[in-house]
């Protein structure tokens, strides 16, 4: 009996019965996939009732799909940006959305991580430029802290820039709602494009997509090269998707029980000796600094029937290795329980806690 606490899949939706009927019906009703991509033949009703959807779920205007959110970061800047444009970004980003930056002709600057005097001496430097956009992660997948984004936000009105986030560690249960963490720190009408997937919270299939402003989501439509040469996502996929969506709006539950599981296991593991890093983000890092260390413990946990995965370089910087915890709505109280109580006898063994 192993329990999985390194998953992305947050809500717990991939395997919940209803998301998994949805799967099932699409597939019988379209087949496995539709061979071709989105503007020749693959765009069925379920695509376009899945977009609507999800720009209806986020509050702007329009969303486009992608293959994931790897390539709806690939397709954005490259399309948005010429270069007399400028492009500033934490420089803990996502490597997709490194990749993006690179692929575009933009100015291109990079902040010190969620610093925003930083940020505004480039924005102070990019002035001659004539547009500029703020780049981050909404929550940043190695350590889990969020993004300052109401500060982020003041800046680029006072420096007119546009406010660009990838919510794929946000979206469907951080904010009141699960909207994400534009909702959490209340600058959703501030906050101009979004990145996103639906292969973590939202059914842990695959896809990814942009939401934003109408004349955008046209433009990529018409140039962004992952969703112009890529094949459209499986019908099974676009179900399990489209039903998580009405599970999350039709009930802020499931969203709302994460903070409690997620206080349960760090206090508990904070309480046994361990650093965490982050706060109150259900990514709960355990720092061990020692790549054979990190991968040592994994080890023994999982003999113990917890499923973790030590991180160390390149991933994460030289001499912060860790191991990165994942809680889920699927966890149980007694799964939270075991899973500090395991890492507290495990950490003993290595002389990592006392």
């Amino acid at each position: 009996d192993i329990l999985n606490f390194c998953a992305n899949n947050y809500l717990g939706l991939s395997s919940h019965p209803a998301v998994i009927e949805a799967g099932v019906a699409a597939l019988q009703q379209y087949g496995a996939g539709l061979s071709s991509v989105r503007f020749i033949c693959g765009t069925q009703d379920l695509h376009k009732a899945l977009e609507k959807k999800i720009a209806q779920f986020h509050e702007r205007e329009d969303a486009i799909l992608y293959a994931s959110c790897f390539d709806a970061n690939a397709g954005l800047f490259e399309v948005l940006l010429t270069p007399e444009d400028a492009v500033l970004s934490d420089e803990l980003n996502h490597a997709s959305i490194i990749d993006g930056i690179r692929l575009c002709k933009a100015q291109k600057y990079r902040y010190r991580h969620l610093d925003l005097d930083d940020l505004e001496n480039k924005l102070k430097q990019a002035q001659s430029q004539r547009l500029r956009v703020i780049v981050t992660d909404g929550v940043f997948s190695m350590d889990g802290d969020v993004a300052p984004l109401r500060g982020l936000c003041d800046l680029a009105e006072r420096y007119a820039a546009l406010v660009f986030i990838d919510e794929c560690h946000a979206t469907g249960f951080l904010g009141e709602r699960g909207r994400g963490t534009d909702e959490l720190l209340g600058v959703m009408n501030r906050v101009h494009i979004i990145n996103s997937t639906l292969g973590k919270a939202l059914g842990g299939a695959a896809g990814g997509y942009t939401v934003g402003p109408k004349p955008l989501i046209d433009l990529l439509r018409q140039r962004s090269r992952p969703y112009l040469f890529s094949n459209t996502l499986p019908p099974p996929v676009v179900g399990c998707a489209s039903k998580a969506l009405d599970l999350l709006m039709a009930s802020n539950q499931i969203a709302q029980s994460m903070a409690a599981k997620t206080k349960r296991f760090r206090s508990g593991m904070a309480q046994a000796g361990f650093t965490i890093s982050g706060a109150d983000h259900p990514i709960c890092p355990v720092m061990l600094g020692d790549a054979r260390l990190a991968s040592q413990i994994a080890e023994d946990m999982l003999k113990r029937g917890i499923y973790v995965v030590g991180f160390s370089f390149p991933v994460v910087p030289r001499g912060k290795a860790r191991i990165r915890v994942q809680i889920s709505a699927a966890h149980s109280d007694d799964d939270i329980d075991r899973c500090v109580d395991a890492f507290r006898d495990v950490g003993r063994l290595h002389g990592v806690v006392p």
